[in-house]
């Protein structure tokens, strides 16, 4: 009788997830009693599904994004093409079909995403799906199911599983009240912005699994990622990117922020490797689930003028976006890492005029090629 009235509650608060919800508690071909012993083993910790000797099996939700298709690439590199699997609601470009198997998975489809889950034997969960800031702020509704509802839907299907699941956080989730020259990974969080509320949270629901059920759940908030290789994604830090490909090809850029507007910022690189070393690092190494990791530190002027040594003819315009600049303003202008270096080894390998250097370089031998063809 309990069960009954827990399936019916479920039933009348699951809302617009009713369908997900009921399936989890009563799963196709089970009895009420074998529903009711999943249930009480959810508060259970859960060993890994891959062994020490096993390779992991790893999922990577929104793929084609700024990091998906690079961390894809490493993580081949390492645990062999057909043991990663990214997913996406998009359609992919050829390249990405060709270098690796890519499946349709949208994060809101809880039954879909538990299927994937179960039919791949996935054991690693890189939660890459989300609506960035300045997108975030022209469509609150949209950013809340995606960052947040999805989210849900990650953590459940990984704790239920017993996986390993990454999800990444944000110098976003850091608000105008926050220390910010260096931002320390502990301190008050008050973001003003949808995105930054939902990384928030996300990094204490997923410390919250961890305390509470086991879960495998780790989290790097990152600073701006610049990456020749993938378009802006609407996010604040943009114009880091922006900049490069306006120079090489038009020789002059509208920036949106102003020119003293000082950001950490990272080269893609040191992000995804970044990100790889964290998700091997021994669970018994990490004092912390969730951790700052810093790079280098500019402004948009500052970032001009480096550019303007290799391009001396790079002009550069504001006309301030009052939307982003205010995003901004309330960020940090530097991430305190000290435990990341301490804790598994972090260490960045690109400063500015090396980030200059190869995002020209990658820009231009792009564009010649484009143009040859």
């Amino acid at each position: 009788m309990m069960l009954l009235q827990f399936i019916r509650g479920a039933v009348v608060h699951a809302g617009s997830r009713s369908p997900c919800r009921v399936e989890r508690l009563i799963c196709a071909g089970r009895s009420l009693s074998s529903s009711a012993h999943h249930l009480s083993g959810f508060g259970e910790s859960h060993a890994s599904s891959c062994t020490a000797g096993d390779q992991p099996k790893i999922l990577i939700t929104g793929g084609l994004g700024q990091l998906g298709v690079g961390l894809a690439k490493l993580l081949r590199r390492q645990f062999g093409r057909n043991n990663v699997i990214l997913s996406d609601i998009r359609k992919p470009p050829n390249h990405v079909y060709d270098n690796g198997p890519f499946i349709f998975s949208d994060i809101l489809d809880y039954k879909n995403l538990r299927e994937i889950v179960v039919n791949n034997n996935i054991s690693w969960l890189v939660h890459y799906s989300a609506v960035l800031s300045a997108v975030g702020e022209n469509n609150v509704a949209l950013a809340k199911e995606v960052n947040i509802t999805g989210l849900h839907n990650i953590l459940d299907i990984a704790t239920e599983h017993g996986l390993r699941v990454f999800v990444p956080s944000t110098i976003g989730a850091f608000g105008p009240s926050s220390p910010r020259d260096p931002t320390p990974e502990l301190c008050v969080q008050r973001p003003r912005t949808i995105y930054g509320v939902s990384k928030v949270h996300a990094e204490l629901m997923g410390e919250y699994y961890h305390h509470r059920y086991g879960l495998d759940f780790r989290c790097l908030r990152y600073p701006g990622i610049i990456s020749a290789d993938s378009q802006p994604g609407g996010g604040t830090t943009d114009y880091a990117v922006q900049i490069f490909h306006a120079a090489v090809k038009t020789g002059h850029f509208e920036c949106y922020l102003r020119s003293d507007t000082q950001l950490p910022m990272m080269y893609i690189d040191d992000c995804i490797r970044a990100t790889v070393e964290f998700l091997e690092a021994p669970a018994d190494s990490l004092v912390s689930r969730t951790y700052n990791i810093n790079a280098i530190s500019f402004t948009p002027q500052k970032l001009a003028q480096v550019i303007q040594k290799v391009l001396p003819d790079l002009k550069v315009t504001y006309n301030v976006d009052p939307v982003r600049q205010a995003i901004a303003d309330g960020w940090p202008k530097a991430l305190e890492d000290s435990a990341a270096r301490r804790d598994w080894g972090w260490k960045h390998e690109f400063d500015l005029p090396e980030l200059v250097q190869t995002m020209l370089a990658h820009i231009t031998q792009g564009s010649q090629l484009a143009e040859a063809n």
